[in-house]
């Protein structure tokens, strides 16, 4: 459950994201978790602004046609909120979504050591009780400091890189210590820019 405005909802979280997971619920919302289990890699777009709105939406979609929507808008019910999100990080103007090999894990994070990478994340919010959709853009900046060889390996042989955009897993102990400056939230580089999320939610409940 939640309360925006005295009114109450339910949530359910379209993404399998550990850290989207922890800040929807460090936000204070309870809510449950499915999955769209798209083939992100089969949609493409030259802009990340509209590649990860387009992927955000797709998520959402995908979950819509597993759900009877009939269960979710009878007038006694409170209205549920689907929330789907994407996220890209960009390096010297190309896109990096997951990597999807060891070599491509190592180019990554060894082209971010002693430079910067912008992030660009899309937030939708689905309300399924009413049928209305809002969405949100949201970007940040990392600048790292030199990532040792070593510390990349570690970060490679955990494979945890391969579940995140870029490769980049901000908040793991080993990335860390190497981050110079985020420029934005750093919740928004993880993936759900809590902010966004806080007013998007109001605005879907009007």
């Amino acid at each position: 459950m939640g309360s925006a405005n005295s009114e109450s909802f339910e949530i359910i979280l379209g993404s399998k994201s550990v850290a989207r997971r922890k800040i929807l619920a460090d936000m204070g919302y309870q809510f449950t978790v499915m999955t769209a289990d798209i083939d992100e890699r089969s949609i493409r777009r030259e802009s990340p602004e509209e590649l990860v709105s387009v992927l955000a939406k797709a998520k959402a979609d995908a979950i819509i046609s597993r759900l009877n929507l009939a269960e979710f808008r009878t007038e006694e019910k409170d209205p549920t909120l689907l929330l789907t999100s994407d996220i890209v990080v960009v390096h010297n103007g190309v896109i990096r979504e997951k990597p999807s090999s060891e070599d491509e894990a190592w180019t990554f994070l060894r082209g971010y050591s002693g430079g910067h990478v912008s992030t660009v994340g899309s937030v939708v919010i689905t309300n399924l009780k009413t049928g209305a959709r809002v969405e949100g853009l949201d970007t940040a900046e990392v600048y790292f400091h030199d990532i040792p060889d070593e510390i990349i390996s570690k970060l490679i042989e955990e494979q945890i890189v391969f579940n995140v955009a870029g490769g980049l897993l901000l908040e793991h102990p080993l990335t860390l210590r190497f981050v110079e400056a985020v420029v934005g939230a750093s919740d928004s580089v993880m993936g759900l820019p809590m902010a966004l999320t806080e007013d998007l939610i109001r605005k879907s409940l009007i």
